[in-house]
């Protein structure tokens, strides 16, 4: 797929890592250890504070964080949820989390795994019979998780190059089955399990799997085994419904003419599975806490999720930054795992350290094209939370 200035595909997978967003972020080879090996600096929350007020770097229409973990907690809220009612965006306000999704799809894929319900060297066309040709018979379960199934680009789809075309694409709907077709033509990449690239039709075929392994759809699954017992009662797998229900923040893309438009209500079916789902940071703190924690998978698929693909880089040849279900970021020193995520409206990143001495959950609204400038919130963010 080629990546455009506005394409919603790429704009759902920035990582919290990577010199042309972050520039204060660096990437190490991954070593999972429960042990925090960088002292971690008192909370500065004066500074915290003027980092989520600056809603013009980027512009935003607001911002909420939630600072936890055993070195210290605070949590603050900034801007607007309505630029029409001018109500304050407050901490239980619902959000789009876009690729957090991720980690949600992923946590049942490994407890289906558990629970010797699939594995994660199963081929994907055993599963699902007849959406992939025969020639991408060698991607397993295992390559979907960690994005280094070497599926091809996506052919055939829609790629916004303005806000405007954004809103003419709106309400487009796919089934996932069509979405996947998109990404059938052509060979592999490369040989699955040599390379890692990001893409989101991984988890769209994972979400799938769900489905077929258990039978009903996956976004009842996710409610079953995590929102349900967690009690993550701001969370929800919207399913078709393209609107957000209950107190939510607003989303706004600002076209040429300089005004905003609400695009809050959107059709998500493309990101089934990989991007669609709508949270809070309260919520997407707590499945942080009880997932490090081990309250929802044993310890040898909870190791997966904090150990990157041994001998495996990036297509641009900077080191392998997912796991199965996390991306790793190393910022100032300190480790950081968890997942970034957006859509139009709508940017968040939800981290923490393995031994959850320090972790946070930032959403914001950003209303400009993606450039690189939209992630500037996260890196300040994360810069304060571990320089000393």
């Amino acid at each position: 797929m080629t990546s455009t200035p506005m394409s919603r595909r790429a704009f759902a997978g920035a990582a919290l890592t990577g010199a042309t967003a972050l520039a204060a972020l660096t990437v190490l080879p991954a070593v999972a250890s429960p042990a925090s090996t960088t002292p971690l600096p008192p909370l500065d929350t004066a500074a915290l504070r003027a980092a989520i007020d600056d809603l013009e770097h980027p512009p935003s229409t607001a911002a909420q964080l939630r600072v936890g973990g055993a070195a210290g907690s605070w949590q603050a809220s900034s801007g607007v949820a309505d630029i029409r009612t001018r109500r304050p965006v407050t901490g239980h306000d619902k959000v789009r989390i876009g690729s957090i999704t991720k980690v949600f799809v992923a946590t049942v894929m490994l407890q289906l795994v558990a629970e010797g319900r699939a594995a994660l060297d199963q081929p994907v066309r055993h599963i699902l019979p007849g959406l992939l040709p025969a020639r991408f018979s060698p991607v397993t379960v295992g390559h979907l998780l960690d994005h280094t199934s070497g599926l091809p680009d996506h052919v055939g789809i829609p790629e916004p190059t303005s806000a405007e075309e954004v809103l003419q694409h709106r309400f487009d709907h796919w089934t996932p089955q069509e979405w996947v077709a998109t990404a059938t033509h052509g060979a592999l990449k490369f040989t699955p399990g040599t390379w890692q690239e990001y893409r989101g039709v991984n988890y769209v075929l994972s979400a799938l799997i769900i489905d077929e392994v258990t039978g009903r759809p996956y976004g009842e699954a996710v409610a079953a085994r995590i929102l349900r017992p967690l009690r993550l009662a701001g969370t929800v797998v919207p399913g078709d419904d393209p609107r957000i229900h209950g107190r939510h923040v607003r989303g706004y893309l600002a076209t040429a003419d300089g005004r905003l438009r609400d695009v809050t209500v959107y059709d998500q079916s493309s990101g089934r599975g990989e991007g669609d789902m709508i949270s809070t940071t309260g919520d997407l703190d707590r499945m942080l806490t009880a997932l490090f924690s081990g309250e929802l998978l044993p310890p040898e698929l909870l190791r997966l999720m904090f150990t990157l693909p041994e001998d495996v880089r990036m297509l641009d040849g900077s080191p392998a930054r997912y796991s199965t279900g996390l991306q790793r970021a190393d910022v100032n020193g300190v480790t950081f795992w968890g997942k970034t995520g957006e859509t139009y409206g709508y940017k968040n990143a939800a981290f923490s350290t393995r031994d959850r001495q320090r972790s946070f959950v930032l959403t914001y609204n950003p209303t400009t094209a993606r450039n690189g400038e939209e992630s500037r919130m996260i890196a300040r963010v994360a810069d304060l939370l571990t320089r000393g």
